[in-house]
């Protein structure tokens, strides 16, 4: 009897772990069609015969679909049937890179993204309870980082090796494999992810508001806007940068990126032992980085030695910053941490559109090279908030 219970246990966990496993690879698989438009948008606007800061709107398009509807339509969606809402949601994504891969306008263009940006917060905001349910008490948290490992995966291989491929088969080429591998993730989805039991009840949403009132919380959630601002102003259109003032042929663009993720990943456990010891410092800091190696990209563009260092800077500093501002506001929410963190994801977002569309004005008006000094005085912006925080604190 013993040993039937075990081999029942061992099974269970083995399940457990393979649809864990599921949902990581879906989480990779959308980041990368979230943000692969960044590799791709020097080739996408030329064949759509569109300026490079008209193309940069469709990631401001996407980023203002997700902060709008995310918090509503997850709220309306999150009692549904998980696996049938995960495999509802891939099909979206393979559907919108398949209208990405065909399109011959912008405007097209713009309703596949909005497409996936509707969808995409649902998944996050219901992936990491799903996670958490299905590794069972006491390995939640070991189970939402498996998940969110998809992430840092997605930044550091999936964007970059979606460059490389746009350089092979062109970016029409990459949308198809993105939406060839989101149907795949989701036939797997409908086979192996077990059915779920009830999501469990949330918190009463007046208690949850509660942390609303404080004008503390509502400035970190400002801080996070601007910060995410300042990253999003120059990295929207790093690509067009490596090729057009670096002068990096576009076939070896995607290695370049592949290098920025990679210093990023070294970032992100900086950021974590950082944010420990001072949520605020750690941000300061962080922005002082990202403002040097962003500033210093224009003037060594010519320097190869002096162009990796300014790159490792900022892509170090850049992805730190992501895990830093969800704990910092997180933090300062301690009330209610699931709307904090939910309040922070739709910062995060609407700092990605306003960089977006403050870097395509900038290119219009100042010039591509003007992308680092821009993005660099929104961040002394951001470094001067967070100094009245701690002095408020």
């Amino acid at each position: 009897m013993h040993s039937t219970t075990a081999r029942a246990g061992a099974a269970a966990g083995a399940q457990a772990r393979g649809s864990i496993l599921i949902l990581a690879i879906a989480a990779f698989a959308l980041l990368t069609t979230e943000f692969i438009i960044l590799g791709v948008l020097p080739g996408l606007a030329k064949d759509l015969d569109i300026s490079i800061s008209k193309a940069g709107q469709l990631v401001t398009i996407f980023a203002l679909a997700v902060m709008a509807v995310g918090p509503f339509l997850t709220a309306a969606l999150s009692h549904l049937d998980r696996r049938k809402l995960f495999v509802s949601i891939l099909l979206i994504f393979s559907v919108s890179n398949g209208l990405s891969a065909i399109a011959d306008d912008f405007w097209t263009m713009a309703l596949s993204r909005l497409l996936a940006a509707v969808a995409l917060p649902v998944f996050w905001g219901t992936a990491s309870e799903t996670a958490g349910q299905l590794a069972g008490k006491g390995n939640e948290g070991k189970a939402v980082a498996q998940v969110y490992m998809g992430i840092t995966a997605a930044f550091v291989f999936g964007i970059p090796l979606g460059t490389l491929a746009a350089s092979t088969v062109g970016w029409r080429g990459t949308f198809w494999l993105l939406a060839g591998l989101c149907a795949v993730i989701g036939t797997l989805a409908w086979r192996y992810l077990p059915t779920l039991p009830e999501a469990p009840k949330r918190q009463d949403g007046v208690r949850q508001t509660v942390i609303l009132k404080d004008p503390a919380f509502i400035l970190h959630v400002v801080l996070s806007v601007i910060v995410f601002t300042a990253m999003f102003t120059a990295y929207t259109y790093l690509a067009d940068m490596l090729e057009r003032l670096a002068h990096v042929p576009s076939s070896h663009v995607g290695w370049w990126l592949m290098g920025f993720g990679a210093v990023g990943m070294v970032g992100n456990a900086l950021g974590g032992k950082l944010v420990d010891r001072s949520p605020l410092r750690a941000t300061i800091i962080l922005l002082l980085i990202l403002g040097a190696g962003m500033t210093a990209v224009g003037p060594s563009a010519a320097y190869v030695g002096l162009l990796v260092i300014a790159l490792c800077a900022w892509g170090l500093a850049y992805t730190a910053l992501f895990p830093v501002c969800q704990v910092r506001v997180m933090v300062a929410g301690s009330k209610a941490q699931a709307l904090a963190g939910t309040m922070n994801v739709s910062a995060a977002n609407g700092g990605i559109a306003l960089g977006a569309a403050v870097g395509g004005a900038s290119i219009e008006h100042l010039g591509l090279a003007s992308l680092g000094w821009v993005g660099a005085a929104i961040a002394a912006l951001a470094i001067a908030l967070a100094l009245i925080l701690m002095l408020r604190r």
